[in-house]
């Protein structure tokens, strides 16, 4: 069996939590160890969007790949101008930053899967499926929704959102050109039967030179639509529209959890990204969030080894910096809107999202991205009731007796 000296810290994962954690926590002095199943350079395989301002808010702009000015949604027969610009993140550029700054502080990578992990008084010891031992003072698990480490209590009807796309050409623009598409649920090209089914929308961006960017995207449902059905009808669509595909440079296919339940908050393992329940439960996007919470999460392990103190502790701090009383109440009031997603039916939903993008800007882009206070949050889904349907606001009433649970942990976690 081989067996590594002392780090301070163990990460396990090499996607855009682990990589960009591990680099954090070197920046910070720390004796730190990559642990990842294939090469940390091994190429992310999904495709990352967000706002530009989230990124100019970390100084982090010339990450992007691709920026749009016309951005829209459409919610049935009404087109609404988002006046917000959107990003593609260059995730080979992105990629490289975290590694050149893991090298820059001396991170290590170690090769392998975590079969077990032992706590003692000052340390905790990795075993990896060879019998490799990697012993740290704490361990972080960013390895994804399905992670090695970290525990969390079972939940039945998982939904996920999952998506179908192709990159490729097309036989005319699927969307306007220099556009970008974040939702479009006119469904006149399906069938009576067929909009009874789980609504879906098209994603979809002009990436340039006559390539583009179109996915047809399950927001959430329990169980997955399967990608077989998303692809029929992305072409569906398409054939509606007179839209041909020509060319294929590139199939996704994206499946994730959206409302895991919170991890364990008092086990000695921290979470990071996924492993971590950090996807928002009522939009899907975790990136800008990894980006503003990593140094904080960093800063406080950091903080916590300097005292000397056991992983137990060490993680303590570390998951309460990551989930503060706030924040986890802020995860319950997002879940609760998730519960009402799900519940709605295409007509529904139209109205629910036609109202939500008529909210404030800062209201309507602070509650995708999370940077919206308690009071704030709330007021913003007041605010939503007052402008939408009668038959959305019977919907969300009954969903908060239905859903009085998620409505209780909102107000009272701690």
């Amino acid at each position: 069996m081989e067996h590594r000296d002392v780090a301070d810290a163990v990460v396990i994962g090499a996607g855009p939590a682990g990589l960009s954690m591990a680099a954090e926590l070197g920046s910070r002095g720390l004796r730190v160890i990559g642990l990842t199943m294939a090469e940390p350079t091994a190429a992310w395989p999904n495709t990352y969007g967000i706002w530009c301002d989230e990124l100019e808010s970390l100084l982090l702009a010339d990450m992007l790949g691709h920026r749009w000015h016309d951005c829209v949604v459409y919610t049935g027969s009404k087109v609404t101008a988002l006046n917000r610009d959107y990003g593609l993140i260059d995730k080979t550029k992105l990629q490289t930053y975290f590694l050149d700054r893991c090298d820059r502080h001396a991170v290590t990578w170690h090769q392998g899967t975590a079969a077990q992990i032992d706590h003692k008084s000052e340390v905790s010891c990795i075993t990896t499926q060879d019998g490799t031992q990697l012993t740290a003072r704490i361990v972080v698990d960013a390895s994804g929704h399905r992670p090695a480490l970290v525990q969390r209590p079972p939940l039945a009807n998982v939904a996920y959102q999952a998506a179908y796309g192709i990159v490729g050409r097309f036989s005319k623009p699927p969307i306007r050109p220099q556009q970008f598409v974040l939702m479009d649920y006119r469904a006149d090209h399906l069938t009576a039967a067929e909009r009874a089914q789980p609504p879906t929308f098209l994603y979809a961006m002009d990436l340039g030179d006559g390539v583009y960017f179109v996915e047809e995207t399950s927001l959430a449902h329990s169980p997955a639509i399967a990608f077989e059905e998303l692809e029929r009808r992305l072409h569906q669509r398409l054939a509606h529209y007179g839209v041909a595909v020509t060319e294929v440079h590139h199939t996704e296919r994206c499946l994730f959890p959206m409302n895991l339940p919170m991890p364990f908050l008092d086990q000695p393992v921290v979470g990071f990204g996924g492993a971590a329940s950090m996807v928002h439960p009522a939009s899907g996007y975790m990136v800008g969030s990894l980006l503003r919470r990593g140094p904080i999460v960093a800063e406080a392990i950091a903080q916590a080894l300097n005292g000397a103190s056991s992983p137990q502790q060490t993680a303590r701090a570390a998951w309460q910096a990551l989930w503060s009383p706030e924040r986890l109440r802020k995860y319950y009031l997002y879940r609760f809107g998730l519960s009402n997603l799900l519940a709605f039916d295409e007509p529904q939903l139209n109205d629910f999202f036609h109202a939500f993008f008529q909210l404030s800007k800062p209201q309507w882009s602070g509650f995708l991205a999370d940077t919206l206070t308690m009071p704030e949050l709330m007021l913003a889904m007041v605010t939503l009731f007052g402008k939408t349907t009668n038959d959305v606001r019977q919907e969300l009433l009954k969903a908060s007796w239905s859903d009085r649970k998620l409505l209780w942990r909102s107000l009272l976690a701690q």
